[in-house]
């Protein structure tokens, strides 16, 4: 039976990043969990600018809704 798959407009997405920068170890300070992409770039820049560390991996999390098509 075909399924749809959709955002859940009524949950706002999240946006958070998390320092990975580092040799045998990352460096793991994260920034905050936000509903926009821009303070989670802020907290990146000057995580950057205090620390010398460029590497990242950031998170955009949703909510989905499957329904039955048919």
């Amino acid at each position: 039976m075909p399924f749809r798959i959709e955002q859940d407009r009524t949950a706002e997405p999240t946006y958070e990043a998390v320092c990975v920068s580092g040799g045998d170890k990352e460096c793991g300070q994260s920034s905050d969990e936000w509903i926009t992409p821009h303070p989670v770039e802020v907290w990146m820049r000057e995580h950057t600018r205090d620390t010398g560390h460029t590497r990242f991996r950031r998170a955009f999390v949703d909510y989905a809704d499957v329904s039955r098509q048919g």
